[in-house]
């Protein structure tokens, strides 16, 4: 049976991922896009945050390198 407490925290994880992903693509068009520029660092901020580090035990800075490379190579 699956915890709930683990269900939601990867599906906070999740969405961070998919609106850094997002931000990143919009970033990557229009490099001066300031909501872009904003939701980049927030979820930046949270991956790098305590909170983050509770809820799972990847490596932040490898996620932002990968998710940044992913985007890179579209």
């Amino acid at each position: 049976m699956n915890d709930p407490y683990e269900n939601l925290a990867g599906a906070i994880i999740l969405q961070a991922v998919k609106d850094y992903r997002e931000a990143l693509r919009k970033h990557s068009k229009r490099s001066r896009y300031d909501p872009a520029i904003q939701t980049i660092n927030e979820v930046e901020r949270f991956f790098r945050s305590e909170w983050f580090s509770q809820l799972t035990s990847l490596d932040s800075e490898m996620l932002i390198r990968k998710l940044k490379a992913e985007v890179d190579n579209r």
